[in-house]
């Protein structure tokens, strides 16, 4: 029961939102939801944006966002752009994108959740994070980290790819 009214809290919140209350110029922290480097250029001002790797930050005016959105959508659709507030998502009219995002701080996670668990988690995520877990999935086998054949096995069901060589 509890979980309902705060979902009607979190509704109520919603509507009283209004996009005029928000400055064009007001910066908001982008993170990089892309296992690499990713690079940014405004097709209005030429500005480049360079996020060095998966999780770094980059300051980006609100009205960039917006330009963002028009110019390069794929940005958001495959999640490359993460957002610590959710109402810039919500502003900017891209929420159907990330509404099953994991975060930046919750990735990891991702690999300690149990295989059913895991499998339904990635099978709700955007093609650019189902990438991004295989990147790091890749990673962390190398690392030795998910040394398990059950969750290897997996993840390369969920993800429709190869993550070790097998003879």
């Amino acid at each position: 029961m509890a979980s309902t009214s705060k979902t009607k809290a979190e509704a109520e919140e919603k509507t009283v939102f209004i996009p005029k209350d928000i400055d064009p110029h007001q910066t908001v922290t982008v993170r990089n939801g892309f296992q690499g480097k990713l690079v940014y250029k405004s097709t209005k001002t030429g500005e480049k944006f360079v996020w060095d790797g998966f999780g770094t930050e980059q300051d980006m005016e609100i009205g960039e966002l917006r330009n963002a959105r028009n110019s390069a959508k794929k940005y958001f659709v495959n999640n490359w752009f993460m957002f610590d507030e959710p109402w810039v998502v919500d502003y900017l009219g891209m929420g159907q994108y990330y509404r099953f995002a994991v975060s930046i701080d919750d990735f990891d996670g991702i690999f300690a959740m149990s295989v059913p668990e895991m499998e339904k988690t990635i099978a709700k995520m955007s093609e650019g994070q189902k990438k991004s877990v295989a990147y790091r999935a890749k990673t962390l086998i190398t690392e030795g980290n998910i040394d398990s054949n059950k969750t290897i096995r997996a993840l390369e069901k969920c993800l429709n790819t190869e993550l070790v060589e097998r003879e």
